[in-house]
């Protein structure tokens, strides 16, 4: 169906997410599907609970009731992961799973702190761009400064007329 991995959204039964992602694991590794089935997450960050006054960190869930896995979509990956017990079906229209969008993907993963937010734009100064996320979406903006070190850009809006500094995420903006 598609020939290069991507990350899918599959549905579980609420609470069976750690044993669907042990049992779809067995499956990869028992039908020699690594090469088609690469990661598979429960997305969880930590939570942090005070109880009788002491500081106690713990994880929870951000989507109950489903896991990600990032694999090569074909009938065979595809039969692989939907016939794992615990797997109610993917997430997309009909029978067709839809891909989650590479932007979604590093706001989950930046949330779990697995991976940093990597910038997957290549950006110059004094190009435009325009906001896609936060308080300032829809703006166009001149990027003045290129901040890798912090995963954000300083950039230019015009606001009430006047030239507006913002400094965001890498994440937060696109090219024009």
């Amino acid at each position: 169906m598609t020939n290069s991995k991507q990350w899918y959204v599959i549905h579980t039964y609420s609470g069976y997410e750690n044993k669907v992602k042990t049992n779809l694991e067995k499956r990869v590794d028992s039908m020699g599907m690594q090469d088609k089935i690469f990661r598979i997450l429960v997305p969880m960050e930590d939570q942090i609970e005070i109880k009788d006054g002491k500081k106690k960190i713990t994880k929870k869930k951000i989507f109950p009731g489903y896991v990600l896995v990032e694999m090569l979509l074909g009938d065979d990956s595809w039969y692989v992961v939907r016939n794992t017990p615990g797997v109610t079906g993917f997430v997309g229209s009909g029978s067709k799973p839809i891909p989650l969008r590479e932007h979604e993907v590093q706001g989950i993963l930046h949330q779990m702190g697995i991976e940093e937010a990597k910038p997957r734009l290549k950006l110059e100064r004094g190009q435009n761009v325009r906001l896609i996320d936060g308080p300032f979406e829809g703006f166009m903006g001149t990027v003045d400064e290129v901040l890798v070190d912090k995963g954000k850009v300083r950039v230019h809006i015009s606001l009430f007329g006047r030239d507006t500094p913002l400094e965001i995420d890498f994440m937060q903006l696109e090219k024009m």
